[in-house]
């Protein structure tokens, strides 16, 4: 998808701090985090959302799932993180490809707002 700011990011037209990038997810720093740590994870395949994930590949959000576990562990962050996926307008996504927040750093209280 030609407009898709992730997709975007996953091809190296724009540029991103990338934490790690595997066969199907890419990881990256977000540019305004809310959190000490805040990676989001996309996958490399451009979906929408994760209903889309799941009715078309389900393995794209077990992928991401993995991702996130792999990326907090590598951020150090043994005592505990959040993982936010929006999904669509009333779910708060505000980019159209399917992506996982990976929170972490100090504490996060519920609910989440």
């Amino acid at each position: 998808m030609t407009d898709c700011l992730f997709c975007k990011v996953v091809d190296g037209t724009i540029p991103a701090t990338i934490v790690e990038r595997t066969e199907t997810t890419v990881a990256f720093r977000d540019i305004a985090p809310v959190s000490p740590t805040h990676v989001l994870v996309v996958p490399t395949r451009h979906v929408a959302d994760l209903d889309e994930a799941v009715a078309t590949d389900p393995g794209i959000a077990a992928d991401l799932l993995t991702q996130c576990a792999r990326v907090a562990a590598r951020e150090g962050l043994a005592d505990g993180y959040r993982v936010v996926i929006n999904t669509r307008s009333d779910g708060g996504q505000t980019v159209q490809h399917l992506h996982a927040h990976v929170l972490g750093g100090r504490p996060h209280a519920w609910p989440p707002g």
